[in-house]
């Protein structure tokens, strides 16, 4: 089973959130099931750097406004294409923002190359070198979405491989204005209303769930919320319409890249029987973010994107909930630069009891999973989540919200599930301020009775986390695709 993987990032090629880590995860979780994984991505500045064995396979005949090669190379096992079209990719910025914090103004351009490629390798209008043609295509969110447009438009189109896409955030949708389509060689039939025109705009996403043959998200619990209004994003109608195609795969995590046990980032790696140990890796936490260094402070921390989604405006407004009970923060990320101020001030307010890093540093992530008692998710809505799983698999007990994957993949530590031994985290619900209070008050009121604390870490730490689990239903998805 050949399939190729459509996507705008690849851990740890180019990553900006969880996306980029089951894109780089899923070929290497598949390859036992009998699947050849090739990931196709965009040529940005410095990933053509970091791989092996990179040779030029094919030119691609649509650059939109330059000229676009087809690029192959390998990092780990894994095998990449590269759609090199340097004005396109090669520059200053992010993958999707410029230095400004701005959308890059030729993003339909840009990410049209992406999903046009995909497209020509998929109908045999790019040949590769070893003749490797893809039996299905996986699309990931809308930067890729627009390959099913291009596929069912093609004069080809009847030898089109079948498709499935994965939205992993449904809050983003590619919009773009109408002309846009004609710039990236659409036809008029592809802006009709059961198209791709979304309230008079393209929108790529939209193509994708259009056209695609199935649709993904990355939990059974978001699957269904955006069925509604409140989280449809203004899609629940197309999705509801959809609604047999739709389903809901919880994300893995790599659980080679996070090991509490053979970590490289942390002072003391442990496990669930050397759990002593993780107190070493708080002590030197503390100590590295000149928090005060006590023991008996519970240390909560967030490792996320600075936005009203993750519920972190929340988070601000109860902190002074449990900092009087002599709780610790620590806080990781990047986002709305209102946010980021009001942690800066935070910090700076009371040194010893927070502290604020903004920016992302993988290295700084692992250290304060296994350095902290709590990871805060309180996310308004969240497809999936991965920092959870990581607290999980550090014993750094999950408190979140009862929203998408973060519902389905922690247990409440109520009375009846601490009695029975299944809790594996704190959940709450509404999402609001008071509630959050509420859920980190209880996980104070756990951490001061130490035996039972250890036993909630522990029975976290023996979750499956990993990426079997999801990497079977894919592959049971798949063939459900190819043998219908």
């Amino acid at each position: 089973m050949r399939i190729l993987s459509v996507s705008p990032e690849c851990f740890p090629l180019v990553k900006t959130g969880g996306l980029a880590d089951v894109v780089g995860a899923l070929p290497g979780a598949l390859t036992p099931l009998g699947v050849e994984m090739r990931v196709v991505l965009p040529a940005y500045r410095g990933v053509r750097e970091q791989l092996t064995g990179v040779t030029r396979v094919a030119t691609l005949s649509h650059g939109f406004g330059g000229d676009a090669h087809l690029l192959a190379g390998t990092i780990g096992q894994v095998q990449v294409l590269l759609v090199d079209a340097p004005h396109l990719f090669d520059r200053l910025g992010g993958p999707y923002l410029g230095p400004d914090g701005r959308d890059w103004p030729d993003n339909h351009r840009r990410f049209g190359a992406l999903s046009r490629a995909a497209a020509d390798i998929a109908l045999g209008h790019v040949t590769l070198p070893d003749g490797w043609r893809p039996d299905l295509l996986h699309l990931h969110d809308w930067q890729a979405a627009l390959t099913a447009a291009y596929l069912r438009f093609d004069a080809r189109s009847a030898q089109a491989p079948p498709t499935l896409l994965t939205i992993h955030n449904l809050a983003f949708q590619g919009v773009f204005p109408r002309a846009a389509a004609i710039e990236l060689g659409l036809p008029s039939s592809a802006m009709l209303p059961d198209g791709a025109e979304y309230w008079g705009s393209l929108s790529f996403l939209k193509a994708g769930v259009q056209w695609c043959d199935r649709i993904t998200t990355v939990s059974p619990t978001y699957a269904r919320e955006i069925l509604t209004p409140e989280h449809g994003m203004g899609f629940d109608g197309l999705l509801r319409l959809r609604s047999a195609d739709v389903t809901g795969i919880v994300n893995g995590l790599d659980t080679d890249v996070w090991d509490p046990a053979a970590d490289t980032h942390v002072v003391a790696p442990y496990s669930s029987r050397r759990l002593h140990l993780k107190a070493e890796n708080k002590r030197a936490l503390q100590a590295e973010l000149g928090l005060q260094v006590r023991a008996e402070s519970p240390l909560f921390c967030v490792v996320s994107r600075l936005t009203t989604q993750k519920g972190l405006d929340l988070l601000l407004d109860a902190l002074d909930h449990v900092l009087w009970r002599g709780a610790q923060c620590a806080v990781l990320g990047t986002g709305d630069k209102d946010l980021e101020l009001a942690f800066r001030k935070a910090a700076h307010a009371r040194p010893s009891q927070i502290a604020t890093v903004i920016g992302y540093d993988e290295a700084l992530a692992h250290r304060l999973q296994a350095g902290a008692d709590a990871i805060v998710v309180p996310s308004r809505f969240e497809p999936c989540g991965l920092t959870q799983l990581s607290g999980l698999r550090y014993g750094t007990v999950p408190i979140v919200s009862r929203v998408g994957g973060l519902a389905d993949t922690v247990i409440d530590a109520n009375e009846a599930a601490l009695r029975d031994g299944v809790a594996t985290g704190f959940v709450f619900s509404p999402v609001d301020t008071h509630q959050l209070g509420v859920a980190l008050d209880r996980a104070c009121d756990v951490f001061f009775d130490r035996p039972q604390w250890q036993r909630l870490q522990r029975r976290a730490m023996t979750r499956d986390v990993g990426w079997h689990t999801a990497a079977t239903a894919y592959h049971e998805l798949y063939d459900s695709l190819l043998h219908t």
